[in-house]
Parts: structure tokens; C-alpha cells; sequence
């Protein structure tokens, strides 16, 4: 288990220190998911994943669950970045629009999450998720509420 104290980090050290120390001893959605940081600035975040079979909706594609799991991560984790220590937050709103389905064999998905508004009391983001050759998948809003 991991020692690092995650409450005393902002939250940008905390994202970054997720995308380098990739900690597989804390149980997450992440790592259920297989989601890997690719990239962590202030007010930005990109992951992505490769899909599998045990994403399957019972049409044979990947779930919209998946989708909307990943554009909920890249928002909040998003507005995370802008967050001082010990400050949290929730989704309070998400509206997701779907494009595409998406393969479960392995396909890579690449979910991007920007920061358009950072309050004190709430937050706004939106966010994209693209496939392995770029075609748009679903695109989505949130509203965060700052704790």
C-alpha cells in the first residue's frame, strides 16, 4: 500500500503523481478500466484505454458506460488539476452525447477533459473521446460542485 500522503498534494501534483507512479495499489475505476495518463496540465487532462470483450453492450459494441466513464474521469480529473490541497469535489451534472460505437478488440480510446470554467463553489468542463483513428465518439459537459 501506498505511504504517499495524496491529501497534502494540489490537485495537479495529485494527477501527476497518478501519471507517473501509475500506483496499482489503490483500487480506482482506472484501474478497473485499464486507463493509462497520457497527459496532466492545469485544466487538462488526456487518457486513454484499450478496449476489450467485457466492454461489450449486448449490440457487441462498447457500452456507452464506458464512454461516459471516461468523459466523467477527464472532466473531474480536469478540475482536479485546478484544485488547491485538501480541496474535493463531485460531479454534479453530465451531459453526454454519442456519436459512434466503438469496437471492443482492443481499440484504443483517447478521452480529453478541459476546463472552461473554475470557480469557487462549482466548476465547468467538457471533454471528447476519440478512436484510434480519430473519428469522434462522444463529446460531453459537466458541472462539479467544489467541496
Amino acid at each position: 500500500m501506498t505511504t504517499t500522503d495524496l491529501t497534502a498534494m494540489t490537485g495537479l501534483e495529485l494527477m501527476r503523481w497518478m501519471q507517473t507512479e501509475r500506483p496499482t495499489d489503490i483500487p480506482s475505476i482506472g484501474r478497473l478500466l485499464g486507463m493509462r495518463f497520457d497527459e496532466v496540465d492545469h485544466g487538462r487532462i488526456v487518457i486513454s484505454l484499450d478496449t476489450r470483450p467485457d466492454f461489450a453492450n449486448p449490440l457487441g459494441t462498447v457500452h456507452g458506460g464506458i464512454a461516459a466513464t471516461l468523459l466523467d474521469s477527464v472532466m473531474g480529473c480536469a478540475v482536479h488539476t485546478t484544485l488547491p490541497a485538501g480541496t474535493g469535489y463531485t460531479t454534479l451534472e453530465l451531459k453526454v452525447n454519442y456519436i459512434r460505437a466503438a469496437r471492443t478488440d482492443g481499440q484504443i480510446l483517447t478521452a480529453e477533459g478541459n476546463v472552461i470554467h473554475a470557480g469557487r463553489r462549482t466548476a465547468t468542463a467538457e471533454g471528447k473521446v476519440l478512436d484510434d483513428q480519430g473519428k469522434l465518439i462522444a463529446h460531453a459537459t459537466t458541472t462539479c460542485m467544489i467541496l
